[in-house]
Formats: C-alpha cells, sequence, structure tokens
C-alpha cells in the first residue's frame, strides 16, 4: 500500500483548484437567450409549474439527482470531534466518491452545531433543496436520535453512512463468509468488539439475516454488555446478554464462530483467534490499524476467513460498495425513504455479485488474475463496474415493492443501460453493436483460446448471446484454465488444431489453401505444416465456412498475422489495400480514424485506397461520412513529399467520387474546427460539414493520436482496431486489449459476418 504523507495529502487538496470537487452547468450558457432560459424571465415557468404540482421539482432541476452530506464534525472518521469546519475535506471526499460512483451531484453542508435538536431544525430547514441526505460522521449516541427524527419528518431519503453503509456491506461479507465456511447464520454464535452507531447497526443487520440475539456477544470500553450493567442506553440494551460467565474479550472469543471488530486497534490477540471455533470469520474493521493485522491473524490458524477495512488485503469492507448505488437506486424512483427492505436488497445484491465472473477490468487495478469466490475473495472489489447496475436496481426495485417510490420504472434492462451510460461504462455505439450482434450470433473463432482475457471475452460474448464461441487450444488446458477462472465453456466447441483427430480438417484447408496459392509456389505439405498455426488455421475456418468470423493478434505480432491473412484470405477485389479503423467515442461525438495497423508508410495509391475503405466503414456503422485526410500542411501550403503524396490521394478520390464529402491535405486542427476551415478556406468541399473521419499520412500519427486520447481522456471509448478490406471477417485486437475490447469487436465481427451472408445471398439472386 502506498504510504500517505502529509506533505502529499495537503499538496493535493490545494493544488490547482483548492478542494475536490466544483459546480458545473448542464445547459447552454453562451448567448443572451441562454442565459434568459436559464434565470429570468424563463425561469418564472418551471417555478410556476413547481408552485402547481410540486413533484414537478424533479422534472425541472437537479433535485431527483442531488444529495446532501451533511456533519457536525463531532466524529470524523479516526480523528474524534474536530468541528465541522475542520471536517470540510472528508465531506468534499464523500461528495467526490458519490460523484464517479454513482454519478450523484452532491453539496457538502458542515453544520455548526451540536445539539441534535438545533441540528435537525437546520436540516429540516434546508432539506427541499434535495433528493437525499447522507449524515456523516456525527458521534453515537446522538447520531441515531438524529436519524430517526429526520426519518420522520422528512419526505426523501436519510441515511447516517457511518451507521448503514458498513453495516450493509458487512451483513453481505458475512453472508458470503459463512457460505464459504459452510456454517448457517442461526446457528452461530458472534462476538461484536465495539458499540457504537456502526456495531449496533452491523449487528442489527445480522438479525434481520437471521443471526440469534442470544448468539451474540456485544463489547465496549467497558467489557461485555449485560443486562444487569447499570445506565446503558437504549441501543446498547437491545444486545446486552443475560450470560455471566464472560467478562472479558478473550472469554468471549472461546468458541466464537465471527469476531467483528468496529473498534481500535491491536485489541485481538493470535491466541483469541485460535481459541475460535472451526473455519473462523474474522472481520476487523478498525481503520486503519485492524483489531488484528491480516498477517497475524493468518499466520494464527490457516482456515481464518479474514476481511479488514483496506484495500491491501482480501476482502475489503467498504462503505463505497454500497452508499453510491443505494442512493442512486432510491434517487432514480423519487424515494421517500431508505428503508429496511431496500438495505436489505443492497445486502443481498452485493452478495450474489461476489458469486459472478469477476470482470478483467477489476482483476487489472489488483494485478490480480483468479479472482473467483472463495476464502480470498466474498466481497466485491469496490471498483467492480458492475454495482451500479446489479445494487442500484435491487434498492430502486425495493422501493417500489415497499411502496415508498413516487415513481416507477418499466424496462429494467433499460434502467441498467442507462446507469452504464451514466457513469461512461458504456455509450449508445457499443450498446446498439452488442443489440445487434445479438440479433444475428454468428460462429466467431478465437485464436488465443488459452488466453485468460480471450477466453473471458468469450465467455462473456456467449453469455451476452452475441455469438457462439469457438476456442482454439488443447482441450485439457482450456478447461483447466477455465476451471480456475470459474468459467463455464458448456456449449462452446474446444478445437486442437494440432490434435490427431483434426488430420481430415488440416489437410481439407491445406489442400484448399495450396490450390488457392498454388501459382506462388505453395504445395500441400508447406500448406499442411502451416495448419498447425492458430492464425492459419483458424483463417481457413472461416475461408472454407467452417465458422462465420475469427478474432486474432492478443499476442501475435502483427506482421505474421498481417502476412496470414494476405495468404489465406485475401483483399476485397475492389482494392489493392487493406487497412484497420479505430473509433473513438466522446463526449463530443464519434470520429473514425485509418490506418491505425497494418500499411506503415502509404504511397498515394495506399492513401487512395485506405480513404475510400474508409468510407465504406463508416457508412457500415450507420454514419454519414465525411474526411480529411491529415497532414502538416493545408491545401497546398507544403511541397514536402508527405504532402504532395496526401493532396494527390485525394485528389484521386475525389475525381473518382465527385459527391463525396472528402477533402484535404489539412491540419488536424482545421479538420476539427469548421468554423475556423470554413472562413480561410471556403472552397473547401467540406464547408459547412463537420468531419467525422480522418485519414492520417502515416501508421505512426494515426497510432499516436488515438493512443494519446485514450490516455489523456477518461470519458473517451476507444473501440478497434476494425478491419477493412478483407474478404472475410477476420478482425484483429490490440495487444494488451481488455476483455471489453475484445467484446466489442467480436460484436463488430459478428455484424461484419451477417453483412458478408446478406451480400452474398443477395448476389447469389442476382445471378
Amino acid at each position: 500500500m502506498v504510504k500517505i504523507t502529509k506533505e502529499a495529502a495537503l499538496e493535493y487538496h490545494q493544488s490547482g483548484r483548492p478542494g475536490k470537487i466544483e459546480v458545473k452547468p448542464t445547459k447552454p450558457y453562451r448567448t443572451q437567450t441562454d442565459l434568459s432560459l436559464a434565470y429570468s424571465p424563463g425561469v418564472a415557468f418551471p417555478c410556476l409549474e413547481i408552485q402547481e404540482r410540486p413533484d414537478d421539482v424533479y422534472k425541472y432541476t437537479d433535485k431527483g439527482n442531488l444529495v446532501a452530506v451533511i456533519s457536525n464534525g463531532t466524529a470524523v472518521l479516526g480523528l474524534g470531534d474536530i468541528g465541522a469546519m475542520s471536517g470540510k475535506p472528508v465531506m468534499e471526499g464523500k461528495g467526490l466518491l458519490f460523484k464517479i460512483y454513482g454519478g450523484i451531484d452532491v453539496f457538502d453542508i458542515e453544520v455548526n452545531e451540536k445539539d441534535p435538536e438545533k441540528f435537525c431544525e437546520a436540516v429540516e430547514r434546508i432539506a427541499p433543496t434535495f433528493g437525499g441526505i447522507n449524515l456523516e460522521d456525527i458521534k453515537a449516541p446522538e447520531c441515531f436520535y438524529i436519524e430517526e427524527r429526520l426519518k420522520k419528518s422528512l419526505d426523501i431519503p436519510v441515511m447516517h453512512d457511518d451507521q448503514h453503509g458498513t453495516a450493509i456491506i458487512s451483513a453481505a461479507g458475512l453472508k458470503n463468509a459463512l457460505e464459504v465456511a459452510g456454517k448457517d447464520i442461526k446457528k452461530v454464535r458472534i462476538v461484536v468488539n465495539g458499540a457504537g452507531a456502526a456495531a449496533i447497526s452491523c449487528t442489527k443487520l445480522y438479525c434481520a439475516l437471521g443471526a440469534r440475539k442470544e448468539n451474540i456477544i456485544m463489547l465496549d470500553s467497558k467489557g461485555v454488555i449485560t443486562s444487569d450493567r447499570e445506565n446503558l442506553n437504549e441501543q446498547k440494551k437491545l444486545f446486552a446478554t443475560d450470560r455471566r460467565d464472560v467478562h472479558t474479550l478473550e472469554e468471549a472469543m472461546v468458541g466464537a464462530d465471527v469476531f467483528v471488530g468496529l473498534s481500535k486497534g491491536n485489541i485481538l490477540t493470535q491466541a483469541m483467534v485460535r481459541s475460535m471455533a472451526e473455519k473462523p470469520i474474522v472481520f476487523a474493521l478498525a481503520n486503519p490499524v485492524p483489531e488484528i493485522s491480516y498477517e497475524d491473524a493468518m499466520a494464527s490458524r490457516p482456515d481464518v476467513l479474514m476481511a479488514t477495512g483496506r484495500s491491501d488485503y482480501p476482502n475489503q469492507i467498504n462503505n463505497v460498495i454500497g452508499f453510491p448505488y443505494i442512493f442512486r437506486g432510491a434517487l432514480d424512483v423519487n424515494a421517500k425513504a431508505i428503508n429496511e427492505e431496500m438495505k436489505m436488497a443492497a445486502v443481498l445484491a452485493i452478495a450474489q455479485l461476489a458469486k459472478q465472473t469477476v470482470p478483467e477490468v477489476v482483476n487489472q487495478v489488483y494485478h490480480v488474475s483468479d479472482l473467483t469466490f472463495g476464502p480470498n475473495y466474498f466481497i466485491p472489489k469496490p471498483v467492480d463496474p458492475r454495482l451500479i447496475t446489479e445494487v442500484s436496481a435491487a434498492v430502486a426495485k425495493a422501493a417500489i415493492d415497499s411502496g415508498v417510490a413516487r415513481r416507477g420504472i418499466d424496462d429494467w434492462d433499460v434502467y441498467k443501460q442507462n446507469l452504464r451510460l451514466l457513469l461512461g461504462q458504456e455509450t449508445k455505439l457499443t450498446r446498439n453493436l452488442h443489440a445487434t450482434a445479438a440479433q444475428h450470433k454468428q460462429r466467431v473463432v478465437f485464436a488465443e483460446g488459452e488466453n485468460q482475457t480471450m477466453m473471458k471475452a468469450a465467455v462473456q460474448a456467449k453469455q451476452e448471446g452475441i455469438c457462439q464461441p469457438i476456442l482454439l487450444g488443447n482441450p485439457d488446458r482450456l478447461n483447466r484454465l477455465a476451471n480456475r477462472l470459474k468459467l463455464d465453456l458448456s456449449g462452446m466447441e474446444l478445437i486442437d488444431m494440432r490434435a490427431d483427430q483434426e488430420q481430415g480438417r488440416r489437410a481439407t484447408y491445406a489442400k484448399h489453401l495450396a490450390e488457392k496459392r498454388a501459382r506462388e509456389g505453395y504445395t500441400f505439405q508447406e500448406a499442411y505444416d502451416k495448419m498447425y498455426e492458430r492464425n492459419y488455421f483458424g483463417m481457413m475456418m472461416v475461408e472454407t465456412g467452417d465458422a462465420d468470423a475469427f478474432i486474432t493478434g492478443l499476442y501475435t505480432r502483427y506482421s505474421n498475422t498481417i502476412k496470414v491473412v494476405n495468404e489465406v484470405i485475401g483483399i476485397r477485389k475492389e482494392f489493392s489495400h487493406f487497412g484497420t479503423m479505430h473509433i473513438i467515442n466522446s463526449p463530443k461525438g464519434i470520429l473514425f480514424l485509418a490506418d491505425t495497423l497494418v500499411n506503415e508508410d502509404p504511397d498515394t495509391d495506399t492513401l487512395a485506397d485506405i480513404a475510400k475503405l474508409s468510407v465504406n466503414a463508416v457508412e457500415f456503422f450507420n454514419e454519414k461520412p465525411v474526411v480529411a485526410l491529415i497532414s502538416h500542411s493545408n491545401f497546398g501550403s507544403s511541397i514536402m513529399p508527405g504532402a504532395i503524396k496526401v493532396k494527390d490521394a485525394v485528389a484521386k478520390v475525389q475525381a473518382e467520387n465527385p459527391n463525396l464529402a472528402i477533402d484535404g491535405e489539412m491540419q488536424i486542427g482545421f479538420a476539427l474546427d469548421k468554423d475556423l476551415r470554413d472562413n480561410l478556406y471556403p472552397f473547401s468541399r467540406l464547408k459547412g460539414k463537420d468531419v467525422n473521419t480522418l485519414v492520417f499520412p502515416n501508421l505512426t500519427s494515426a497510432r499516436s493520436s488515438y493512443k494519446m486520447l485514450q490516455s489523456l481522456n477518461t470519458d473517451v471509448e476507444i473501440i478497434g482496431p476494425i478491419q477493412m478490406g478483407l474478404n472475410k471477417p477476420i478482425h484483429f485486437v490490440d495487444f494488451g486489449a481488455s476483455e471489453r475490447d475484445i467484446v466489442n469487436i467480436t460484436a463488430v465481427a459478428v455484424i461484419d459476418a451477417y453483412v458478408e451472408k446478406l451480400k452474398r445471398s443477395v448476389s447469389a439472386l442476382a445471378r
């Protein structure tokens, strides 16, 4: 874990614009008309609509996506009562987490008031601004009263995250840990060390899951909480035990199945852990120093199931797994409250998510490859992109079913898609690609089947109904890898192109290739030897109709793949070259970039072919191409060879296609700035048009451009490389491509294969 220094933390908070959050406009504001609509006189109209129908406030304002993070600074993290203003960096940080994980806007509000009555009055007066209220860092027992009062007096969701966030995540973790240990929650003995807000809420939720109060021992700073102790508050009385034989933590731990620590560091010893029952569960949640270190707990006995509040150890109990998505679901149905049904729905959704196949992005973040449900993974990781869809949808549904929702959700699939769009996990483009592919499922061969990223992508594509995968590789190794990754390969064809039983197919493919390339010196034996290579074998499957599309390139040299594809598949007869394209999908729109993989230093004829191939590719994606050929110069301003070849390529394509919106050579700034281009070069064939297709003069500039965009802008989605100009649907993936990248290319390959079949059908009918 990276050591955080005081100097680094202070610099982080003060550098650039001080603080961590800001407010940004969501509507146009550059013209006088914009401002008149935003404020006076236009703003009067939504005001009057809301006065007539109060719920229209969700329609015309940000209330439905705005949460207040409110604190009085009396229990800030591990710092204690440091005051409202001193706690502001924490509240801003909470706002940041709401935004990046849930897409929720936040005002952080620090109330300088310790009196619970006055604090509640202040919150009640500002509540109309918000769609929900997240109470934060308020000390016990006042926090119990404050939350209960505000839940009764307000008609929007109110949640004290210090109580319920920890409770929800730890309850999900406990449910799964008990399943791993093979234990029944109704029978296990639970020790809870700590009796503050989080401990009380956690224990209540454990009971809601089925834990028995008589099997629970709770301790505070004075020891075991017994029913005969004087001056207990109402919360502690709930879990006071009638047992008189236990007084200390050491005594309580003997034979216990579960330890939940919500107290302070280093109070649980190895001897105490060894005194617990078989397969003990230890949740040491004090932060940053847990009640017992992960290393000491694991060293005490090998069968312990361990969770902490830290990110550098397995099974982190982190509130960020819950609160952004709980509020997201509540806000999306304009809920009046966050009730017990909604909290339990979150518990079950989080618990279930840990049992599903882990997305590749999670493995990449944690630099692992084998996160599967078990002792080291029974709680989802905070970066899991599925949390927003699974938890938010479960909470929203529970709100509707329990009667606290003001509006319903008609289509849950569309709702989940919109959530992915909200955080940029999915765009309209990729959604349409996947939906189209699913309607026309094809047989797709995955070359590197024994690569775990490729295998995961194939499984994901099958689960999404995009394709029928065929994996190349040794079946025994494929199945071993699948078992290790907890992947289901049922229904997939596994082909070992080197196995004896494939002799007949190798011979058939070799004969076909040898005949096709006979005039190039190919012999049958040479072709047969090549069929032991995955690219030759897989491409021949497509060439002969045994499969519809082929995906390769994850760890194959592109130069070798390009050689093979030229030999086996060949280039479409109307072109002399082929190339690839990357799609850049950004908040400002879609750009198509070419050639990004194949032609290192294209000459004039090659550039002309790339431009024409790009036009076809853009039309394939149902867009009207507006093409700019890029150079360092503008419209003949340079006589250098690099500029001249671009200029000549433009002239060639324009002569062949007089109605095509294509021009150049031009600098990229002029290509993308319509007003600037039209002002200085009004003769351009692109006048008045927004360019969506960029053809670069060489491979270096094309790859550098999309790689730079990918590195600098997290809001940019890049799909590619997408092949252009081959006779069959052979598609490549970038070295180091993610699981999602491969699934996206698979969707493109499926559509490509389907379109090719349609073309052949039309040609056959024409004959």
